[in-house]
This record gives C-alpha cells, structure tokens and sequence, in this order.
C-alpha cells in the first residue's frame, strides 16, 4: 500500500499536504490541521527495535553480556535501565498514532545492506500502516567515522580529520557517507561532534575536531555541507559543553561561565548552521551551572531559534530527557521531564520514547500544557519529512532503499577517501635518527631485520574509533569477522618493506597490567637492526576500552604497562621507532628523547596502516598537524593552547609548568618550510573593516611537502581576558623542492570579536597582534593592525570565516 493510499480517506486538507507542487510551510499546515494531539504527541517519539545494549533480547537473542572479549567488561551504559520498558513495547504499539522516527536498523547489530533495507521496510510498512494518517518515520543513524553499519567503509576518526586540517576532504567525505545513507533509505545522520576539546582525559577526545574553535568550525561545517548535500539530515553534537565536564568526567557537570561557553563551545555550532547549513541539532547530556542542556529555553531557543534563526529539529541525546529526572533531578519524574524538555525546545525523544508518551496529550487536555508548544515541535519535524520526501504521493517503503541491494557500501571510491584522509593525518613529531627508513639522500637502505612490538601493531580495531562498526557494535558478535579488510600494522610494514624479516610480539596488552610479555619483546628487539614499537588506545563504550566514549582517564599515562614496554625496549640498546595509535594525546615527555623516531596517528581508519607503513618508509610525506597538543608530562598538563596569559605564563607563578612538549598546529616533514615576507594591507582599519595579510611559504628541502599556514590573532588589551593567541585561519600549501606561494588571508574586523563583561559580543577598538607561521609557538612573521572608531555590538550575522587564497610563485608549484 502506498502512502497515497493510506490516506486516501482523510479529506481534501490530505490532498494538499500531499502535493509536491505547494510550500512546505502550506503542506505541513494542512496536515497539522487533521491531527489530532494524540497523533502530534506520536510524531515526537521513536522507537529503537534490536537495541545492541540487549533490552530486545527478542530481536536478535543476545543478552546484555553474551559474548565478552577476554579481559573486557561488558558494553552495558548507564541507560540500560532507562530502555528496558521501552524494550517491551512493540513497534505496532508505539506507532499506533504515528512516529517521528526510527533509530538504528542498520547499526544496532551485523546486518548486511540487503536485510537491513528489508527490516526497514517493514517497519515502515508498521508505521504507515498502523496509524490513521500514514506518515512515514524518520529513520536515523550513526555516521561519525562512516555508516555506522556491518561491512561498510570505516574512515578515520573526527580527531584525524583535524589533523589533516583539509576541510575539502572532510566534505568529500561527508558526501560519501550521505549517499550511502541515502541510498539505504536514512534519513538523518547523528554527526557531526562539535564539542572543542577542553581537557584531554576525557574519553570522547576522539570524536572531536580538536581544541581550537575555528578549526572545529571549518571541519564541521564542510562536514555538514558533505552530508546535506547528499539529501540526508545533519545531526550537531553534543549543544552544548559536553566536553568540559569537570574532571573530564563523561556526564559529569560543567562548571563554565556563560563567556566561555560563547565564545570557544559555541561558534562551531553556529558555523556549522549558518554555513553548513546544519538542519538538526542533538543537546548535551551534561548541565552547565546547574541548568541541564535539554531543559534550557536560553540556549535551545532564545539562543539557538531567535538568536541564529536555526529552523530545524532539536532531537534528544540517548536517553538525556530522562536524565533530567534520574540524573539531573530537576524534575519529579519522567512526565515532568517531557513537558520541561518540550517547553525548553527539544522537538524528538531518541531512541525510545520515555518522556514524550501519551502522557503530554493528558496535560493538554486538563490544561497543564500548551498545545502550541507541541504544534511548534510537531511542524519542525513534519517539515523535513515534507523536505525529504516523505509525504510525497509517490513515496513507498520499497523506493526508499531500491538502490539497496546493488550499493557497495566499502566501495573502491570509499576507501580511497578513507586512504587519502588517512594519509595526510598522519602526524610526524619527530624524525629522529631512523625516519625516514629509506632515504636514498641520506644513503640510507630499509632495514634487513625489523622487530614490531606492542598490543596496537597487530589489531585492527586499535585503528578504528569507538563508533565505528567493529568497536561500537560487534565486540557482541565474536564469531564473525569485521567485514570489511582492515590490515593490521604489521601487516602493513610487511608490505611497506617487502625485503625486509618483519617479526612481532605484542608485549602486552593495551590495558591490562601483565608484563609477561615483555621478555619476548625485548628479545625480538635486541635481535633485529630497527624496533617500531605501535602503542597506545582500543576504543570501546563505557569502560570497554582506553579511549571513547565513557572511558575517561585519571592522568595522560600510556594505558596499562606500555609506558613499561617502552623502557624495556630503549634499555636493549636497538633504535626503537615509536607510533602511538591513540583517540587522545598522551604525554610523551619521557618517551621522545630516547625514541629513535616518534610518530602520532589519531585512530586513522581501516586504511590507517598503510598510511603509518608509508609515512614510517618516506614513501608517503608526513602531512598531519596537532589539534591537540602533546603533553609532556602525565598529569592532566597541559591545559589547551586557548589560554589566556595567566593560563599559559610559565615562571614565578606555578610550580606545574603548561608547556606541551609539542604545541597546537605542530608537525614535522621529511623536506623543510620557510614562512616569511609578511604584508599587511593596512595598519588601521575601522571596527568594521577589513584587511589582508599574507606571507610566503618556500620548501627548502629536497622533497615535495604540504606545510599548513596557520594565521593567528592576539588582543593584547581588552575588557576581559583574551587567548594569548587563537587560529584564525588557516591554508594548505602543496609545493615541489625550492617552490613558493603566497598564502593571502583577508580578514574582517568581525573576527576579532568577543563576548565583553555585559555578555554582549563585541569588536573593540585597540591594536591587534597579527601573527602567522606553521604551529601555535612558531610563528616568525609578526604585525600590529589598530582597529579604531567605536565599540561595535555584532550578531549571528557577523563574518564567522577567514577567506583565504593561495597563489603559486613557481610554475612546477602545486597548492590549494
């Protein structure tokens, strides 16, 4: 039965909210019109059929605790028991007057892209089937290194995306993964994270784009277009300061000032909107001063609607609205909670509805609830059903995944996006005296014998993130294989270097504390020429890993004994090369003087091994760049580099040192840069001008390269406490030996805007410190710009980007 068919009895107002022809806003008052509360209450629900936390034991017969690795604990979040009464409600009872949306068909357990497109068929075929009007749901997943879904591609983590600093790349590879959610009948997809980074401990490190807002911003927002170009919906995580809980505790409060959150946790947001063009948003779980995220009307409406204009849906983070009365206690129980969090402007409950039911059509009837409110969430959603399709006469369950059955979801064009992006995030810190391993300059031949130690170099899941398929969901389902090809490193290394005797031994394991394996390891490094020790995370959930979300930190100590494995191995006197493949910086103080070579890969995908194999033998040009600086010592040092001066000053005032070892932006090459001539167009401009400053970038080495021309902006004088210095753009340069371009940025005065004492945001007449080179602490080319005239009040209509050209000066130059 069509959708046409299914309501062909409801009137005249049902032909017009059918018709492709007429406005969506005149569409969706048609429809509203014929609903009555009961069926508007429905539309902000949903419903999540074989929940991978095993609360539909009935839908695939595993059970909370079914197939647990050795030395794992069980993949159990604290929502678990949120869900259970949820998980006895049947899909026909929860659509019975409708449903907004349908959470996770494909990704809550192995499924190939033919059954999957089958159970969500049918489970449209429920939803429209059941319910007197017949509108479709929206079906939602995870996309956040990939479609989060058996056998499909697995892209770098988000903190690898920001090490390449390349938003063209990010977005070519949003668009990759829309298609094949669209094609697979999704309709919304639950990334981008936004949240900056504020303290390395915390587990979803991994998830972000790293410490510095604009950086956050351009990735997310070219993200976001990717997605939304391809026709599916962009989700915004976590609104807003998730990331700045308190001890880097998951959940934990946010003890932030409003300016703070203003003027670092929320621009990527804003961008990601208002450049983006972003249609949905997810709250935070966390509250901010004591007001939690998904019962704030300042910040999910007079912020986000009235401030930003954003029109789209406000959908709920798992199980967050429930919080409100179990965790957050600001209300009585989970009625309370739905009404409050309606009222606040959340617009869906995911994945089930807890706090949304029935019961909100029972306060509209005593007169406890405004029925404008539940029109006010009820049209944003039916909006984008209109936008997508959804309610178009012609649209059928079956059309919606025809494609299914013939998309190659690992398809040979994924994986070299997946290739590309690894590559260039790849992070050298230090070549050392070994990198690269084959340098015919340096008349230096692969080694003979290479010894591979350490638990990361032969398991493919230490270079995936959490919320990609073989760490979110299959470590429940041990007998089946990943899925997808993922060589190990060592595998890598033995393709890398194909005449060379390629032993291993893991050493040890990632987390746990035996040591039993360090004999082994270190016998294999006294007999070879060359050691590259791979060490650092397994992402897991909730404690079932070293880094993701849920598995917080005390200090940033190498987890488990590698930090011991790494002494074994220098003390046998072998030059050890050291890679750490990780979701979070760790500190590397002790490590990076006896390191023959030191590298960072931040969790690059399932082609990430190559990538490291190939920076490792110089065939591939280390690229990356730091989002997150390096500590150099364990304990929680040092804080980001968006500090202001008190943060970042060294002497006389703390006898813990913030220094990183390697700072925001940092990256090495195997050619060397030169950054100079620095022109600035103007040394005075109004408050709401603009000028251009540029320099040029030369490689004086011997090898082709990409250098990253970072652009930073300091206040020196103002009427609040600003960074000592924050990115404020930023270019990729690719250039041949002894080339050079001049790297152009026009800057407005808009981006020296700041959030002032009256919580205003404002551009302040004063000087301007202009800084540009290739790290937050290399920065050799220094300018001073007056911005002059008076105090300027701006808004979200201000200039949020810093253009920026990049023209060649050498014929045989390449550049973007």
């Amino acid at each position: 039965m069509s959708t046409a068919d299914s309501h062909a009895t409801t009137g005249q107002a049902a032909q017009r909210w059918q018709d492709p022809a007429l406005p969506a806003s005149e569409r969706v008052d048609a429809l509203l019109a014929e609903m009555t509360v009961a069926e508007k209450v429905a539309q902000l629900g949903s419903r999540w059929l074989g929940n991978f936390m095993g609360h539909d034991a009935g839908d695939d017969g595993d059970g909370p605790n079914s197939n647990d690795r050795e030395g794992e604990r069980p993949q159990v979040a604290p929502l678990e028991d949120l869900f259970k009464d949820a998980g006895h409600v049947s899909l026909e009872e929860a659509a019975r007057d409708g449903l907004g949306h349908l959470t996770r068909v494909y990704g809550s357990r192995p499924v190939s892209a033919e059954e999957g497109a089958a159970l969500l068929v049918a489970q449209q075929h429920t939803v429209v089937k059941g319910c007197r009007l017949g509108i479709p749901a929206l079906a939602h997943e995870e996309c956040l290194t990939g479609f989060n879904t058996y056998g499909a591609t697995v892209y770098p983590a988000p903190l690898a995306w920001a090490a390449a600093f390349d938003p063209d790349l990010v977005r070519r590879i949003g668009g990759a993964i829309g298609r094949d959610l669209r094609a697979l009948g999704v309709h919304q997809g639950l990334a981008p994270v936004l949240d900056v980074v504020r303290d390395y401990r915390w587990g979803r490190v991994e998830e972000t784009m790293g410490e510095d807002p604009y950086l956050v911003s351009m990735l997310g927002a070219a993200y976001v277009a990717g997605v939304e170009g391809a026709g599916v919906v962009a989700t915004l995580k976590h609104f807003a300061g998730y990331s700045a809980a308190r001890g880097a505790r998951n959940h934990g409060p946010v003890p932030m000032g409003r300016r703070e959150l203003l003027d670092v946790i929320l621009p990527p947001f804003e961008t990601a909107i208002a450049v983006g063009g972003a249609r949905s948003v997810m709250n935070s779980y966390s509250d901010i001063d004591g007001v939690p995220a998904g019962a704030d009307p300042w910040l999910l409406t007079q912020l986000l609607r009235e401030d930003w204009g954003f029109t789209g849906t406000v959908v709920s983070d798992y199980g967050s609205l429930a919080f409100l009365a179990g965790l957050h206690g600001v209300a009585a129980d989970f009625d309370e909670a739905g009404a409050m969090a309606l009222g606040a402007g959340i617009d869906v409950e995911l994945p089930d509805t807890l706090t949304f039911g029935r019961h909100l059509e029972e306060r509209v009837a005593r007169g406890e609830l405004d029925e404008s409110l539940l029109d006010r969430a009820v049209r944003r959603l039916l909006t984008q059903k209109v936008e997508l399709g959804l309610l178009d006469p012609e649209w059928t369950p079956e059309l919606s995944v025809a494609s299914a059955a013939t998309r190659d979801l690992n398809s040979p064009e994924n994986r070299e996006l997946a290739k590309e992006l690894a590559e260039r995030s790849v992070v050298l810190l230090d070549a050392g005296s070994a990198l690269p391993l084959v340098d015919a300059d340096a008349g230096r031949a692969a080694p003979g014998r290479v010894a591979v130690v350490g638990p990361c170099a032969d398991d493919s899941r230490t270079l995936m993130g959490c919320y990609a398929f073989p760490n979110h969901v299959l470590p429940r389902h041990p007998d089946l294989p990943l899925g997808i090809s993922a060589p190990t490193v060592v595998e890598a290394l033995r393709a890398e270097l194909p005449d060379a005797e390629v032993v291993f031994e893991p050493g040890c394991d990632v987390r746990e504390r035996d040591r039993s394996g360090f004999a082994a390891a270190a016998a294999a490094a006294r007999g070879a020429e060359l050691c590259v020790a791979v060490v650092g995370d397994r992402a897991g959930l909730f404690g079932n890993g070293t880094s993701g979300e849920g598995c917080d930190v005390e200090d940033l100590q190498l987890p488990g004994v590698q930090a011991e494995l790494l002494a074994e191995l220098f003390a046998t006197g072998t030059p050890v090369v050291v890679v750490v493949l990780s979701g979070r910086p760790y500190a590397l103080g002790e490590v990076h003087p006896r390191s023959a070579g030191l590298v960072q890969a931040f969790m690059p995908g399932q082609e990430g091994a190559a990538a490291i194999a190939g920076v490792l033998s110089g065939r591939v040009q280390p690229a990356g760049r730091l989002p997150v600086q390096i500590p150099r010592r364990p304990g929680g040092q040092p804080g980001t580099y968006l500090q202001p001066p008190l943060g970042a000053h060294t002497q006389g005032i703390s006898s813990v040192d913030p220094t990183p070892l390697f700072p925001f932006g940092y990256g090495a090459s195997y050619t060397t840069f030169e950054i100079g001539d620095l022109r600035v167009s103007a040394s005075d401009i109004p408050t709401d001008g603009e000028f251009t400053v540029s320099a040029r970038v030369r490689n004086t080495g011997t090898r082709p390269g990409r250098e990253v021309v970072q652009l930073y902006l300091r206040d020196p004088v103002a009427q609040v406490s600003r960074p000592v210095r924050q990115l404020t753009g930023f270019a990729q340069v690719d250039l041949a030996p002894g080339a050079s371009a001049r790297v152009s940025f026009r800057v407005h005065a808009d981006r020296t805007a700041f959030t002032g004492r009256d919580l205003t945001r404002i551009v302040e007449p004063g000087a301007i410190e202009v800084q540009v080179g290739a790290s937050s602490q290399e920065l050799p080319c220094l300018a001073v710009v007056r911005l002059t005239g008076p105090t300027r009040k701006v808004g979200h209509d201000r200039r949020l980007t810093t253009p920026v050209d990049v023209t060649l000066e050498e014929a045989d130059a390449t550049a973007r």
